[in-house]
């Protein structure tokens, strides 16, 4: 009985099924042949090997037993093959062709078994055609299943991905801090896709190593993670500077800024890892660095889809790094500008011992305008200044710089502490026009709110131990006299600097010797402030404080009041020097990283008794000159300064001679023993001495020439009544070889 097509394509399928293992031989070697991507990784290689079996295995016993291509029951691990590639980042042409290469070699091996089962041609024409059919069949519907089951992990994977890229925006660059923004990124990765990750920054890009001059790519290891553990190690430990070598994954991500994949991880110094995605950080057309995410061996390797999310997710840390970079390098220069116009040391005087800090912000907002000052004046006095500018940054710290050069040329004419208020209320004006008028500005910049200060400037007399005050809307001074209280000194608020037209106001208090005055700025006291905290209307009657009294402010932020308060409390507490009672009002009142730059003062009052000087009333007489001079000379005798009466009374006689001509009386001198000689001579007029050079056949005109070459320093101060014509005395004072012509 002559066999059916039917049975022919069984037979046949049956005899191949014999050589199972040869044909599985033949179309592996095809595919390695048309589709060598399929063999380079060791994972997909397995896969397509088990895939190819399990599909010759199905199709041959389909065929054998005559079933229904429509019938035929499909490998069941082909759509978590399908998968699997998906994940490999596999294209899926890849996975078609290779079902069409397969069915192309089964088909052609049956095809040349037929005509050694059977002479008759028709017979062999018409089993080929069903042959065809029914293989076509068969693959249509194992490429129908194999794309929906990649497409679903596709979706699956750009879904996770979307997702990691989120959380990696979420996660990474919290802060401006370099170290931390790229320790965020490497914790990541390894919580995510990595079992290591490294982050090396170009040393040449970080602030502060602005030098390339080795020729390898120099790097510092910034983060790794995860530290220890049973997974691959690297061999550099975070921090240290090591060289790139020319031609390595890492050198070739930062000369061209193109990733790669690594087969394994040698070539970075971790042989353990058996998989390596090299990524460079790249943000604004400049490279900072390169990240590497390695895989062990228990792991998949690293695809294609892997690659894209870790350039994704480091490109997001690279604009991070870049921000906290640009910020630390501002910052930097801001500090050093800021610390740079302050003092670095409290000059020499006698009036107080003083002790001080100060803090740049430790948030985002950078270092601002705070400062403080000690600035000797005449009459042994001392000018105690702290100052807020509006703002952070460059631009605040150089205001501040010229406020405070301002601040001491204004204090050097000794003006009282209001008039020199209003002074600078001027040059704050001035500075708020030129920024408006700068043709090179922003002119999307908030200029006018970024000029404005504030200030407190307070002058101690250790004479009288008195202190005259006043305020530009500052946080008012905090004293601690010797029965341990401290208090708020009820001094009015004043304007801020800036306003213009406002006038301010003077206080003066009476400071036994030994007082404690704390000048800072809002920084400290609201350093704690809680978010929301709404200030109290203008006017309204402020709270009493715990002790019953009222505060001065009527502004203030209730939270103000509660830093205030704790600024008491510390500085009631005894310490054995100012400097830890600077040490303990900023661990009281500061947090870690405070929002805003802090500046604080504190300043212990000192006295000059009645045995240090000495004051004498003097008649508008051109006799008293003489008898001036020989008190001068007798009490020089009595503070053992011999060696100094025969200047001062020179001085003496030249100071009072011109109050007796020139002034009004009453006319007084008086002679301080401080760090040097002080000589006043004080009379009722305003009129100020100017120095000039006399001519020839003047027969006056050379007193203040002399005083100005016999004394270190000499000056006018104006009071409300009068003046003072001062000259001090060094113990190196000699007297100058002057020619008169």
């Amino acid at each position: 009985m002559e066999p059916t097509v039917g049975g022919l394509v069984s037979r046949a399928a049956h005899e191949l099924g014999s050589r199972a293992d040869e044909l599985r031989a033949a179309v592996e070697e095809c595919l390695r042949r048309e589709l060598p991507a399929l063999w380079e990784d060791p994972d997909v290689a397995r896969l397509a090997t088990d895939n190819i079996a399990a599909h010759i295995e199905a199709a041959l016993f389909g065929l054998e037993h005559a079933i229904e291509p429509s019938l035929i029951e499909l490998p069941s691990a082909d759509a978590e093959r399908a998968r699997t590639l998906a994940r490999h980042g596999m294209p899926v042409s890849a996975m078609l062709r290779a079902l069409r290469l397969g069915q192309g070699v089964i088909t052609e091996r049956l095809l040349a078994e037929m005509p050694r089962l059977s002479d008759d041609a028709g017979q062999v024409s018409a089993a080929a055609q069903e042959l065809m059919a029914m293989s076509t069949t068969y693959v249509d519907r194992v490429s129908e299943q194999g794309v929906a089951a990649y497409q679903e992990e596709r979706d699956r994977r750009l879904r996770w991905r979307s997702a990691m890229v989120n959380a990696a925006s979420m996660r990474i660059g919290t802060t401006l801090d370099i170290a931390r923004t790229t320790q965020e990124l490497a914790d990541f990765a390894t919580e995510q896709f990595a079992d290591l990750v490294t982050v090396d920054l170009l040393d040449a890009v970080l602030p502060g190593r602005d030098v390339v001059g080795e020729s390898a790519l120099m790097l510092r290891r910034m983060a790794q993670g995860p530290a220890g553990g049973p997974g691959p190690q690297p061999a550099i430990a975070p921090q240290q500077v090591h060289a790139c070598p020319e031609g390595s994954p890492c050198a070739n991500a930062l000369s061209s800024g193109r990733p790669s994949r690594q087969r394994d991880g040698s070539a970075s110094g971790v042989p353990r890892a058996h998989s390596t995605l090299v990524v460079p950080l790249r943000a604004r057309g400049t490279t900072l660095g390169v990240a590497e995410f390695h895989r062990n061996a228990t792991t998949a390797r690293y695809d294609d889809e892997d690659l894209l999310l870790a350039q994704e997710i480091v490109a997001r840390a690279a604009i991070a790094v870049d921000n906290a970079r640009r910020y630390t390098h501002a910052r930097t220069t801001a500090v050093t500008l800021q610390r740079s116009l302050l003092p670095r040391q409290a000059p020499p005087q006698s009036a107080v011992d003083v002790a001080y800090r100060y803090l740049p912000a430790g948030s985002d907002a950078g270092v601002g305008g705070d400062w403080y000052d000690v600035i000797p004046l005449s009459g042994a006095r001392v000018a105690l200044v702290v100052g807020d500018v509006v703002g952070h940054g460059i631009r605040a710290a150089a205001t501040m710089g010229r406020l405070r050069t301002a601040v001491r040329t204004l204090a050097d004419i000794d003006l009282p502490p209001d008039e020199l208020l209003t002074h600078l209320d001027d040059v704050v004006m001035r500075l708020f026009t030129e920024a408006c008028s700068d043709p090179d500005a922003d002119p999307d910049a908030d200029v006018g709110g970024d000029i404005g200060a504030t200030c407190l400037y307070a002058v101690y007399d250790p004479v009288t131990r008195r202190c005259t005050l006043a305020r530009a809307g500052h946080v008012p001074p905090a004293v601690v006299v010797r029965d341990g209280r401290a208090e708020l000194l009820d001094l009015p608020s004043g304007p801020p600097l800036g306003l213009g037209g406002l006038p301010f106001e003077t206080v003066e208090v009476d400071l036994p010797e030994g007082s404690l005055i704390a000048l800072c700025t809002d920084g400290l006291i609201e350093a704690r402030a809680p978010e929301g905290g709404a200030r109290v209307p203008d006017g309204q009657p402020p709270s009493p404080d715990g002790d019953g009294r009222t505060p001065v402010h009527t502004t203030r932020m209730p939270d103000i009041d509660a830093g205030l308060a704790t600024l008491r409390q510390v500085l009631a507490r005894p310490a054995p020097s100012l400097e830890e009672a600077c040490d303990n009002v900023l661990q009281a009142l500061l947090p870690s990283r405070p929002d805003d730059d802090v500046a604080l003062l504190l300043a212990r009052t000192r006295a000059l008794g009645a045995d240090r000087v000495v004051t004498w009333e003097l008649e508008s007489d051109p006799a008293v000159v003489a008898r001036a001079r020989a008190d001068v000379s007798r009490q020089l005798t009595d503070w053992g300064l011999e060696e100094r009466a025969f200047v001062a009374e020179l001085v003496v006689s030249e100071l009072v001679t011109n109050a007796i001509r020139y002034g009004r009386s009453p006319i007084s001198l008086r002679l301080i023993h401080d760090r040097s000689l002080l000589c006043e001579v004080s009379d009722a007029s305003s009129t100020t001495p100017h120095l000039r050079r006399a001519r020839v056949l003047d027969e006056g005109g050379r007193g203040l020439l002399l005083v100005a070459q016999l004394a270190g320093q000499w000056g006018t101060r104006h009071a409300r009544r009068g003046k003072t014509v001062w000259a001090e005395l060094n113990e190196s004072t000699e007297f100058p070889a002057l020619a008169f012509e």
